[in-house]
């Protein structure tokens, strides 16, 4: 069985501390609506963050 992921959304945001605790609290609560959210330190500017929106 072939798993496909699709971004629904990409942005880029000011990075915070506890911005992890945002994307943990909506993976656990949304994860049967087959949604997944991501979050990555930009590259480019250490005081960004890029947050993904999924379905998977």
């Amino acid at each position: 069985m072939e798993s496909r992921i699709q971004v629904l959304s990409t942005v880029r945001v000011q990075n915070s501390p506890d911005l992890y605790k945002l994307v943990d609290s909506l993976n656990r609560t949304l994860k049967k609506q087959d949604l997944m959210f991501g979050l990555a330190l930009d590259q480019n500017d250490k005081d960004k963050a890029i947050f993904t929106i999924y379905r998977t």
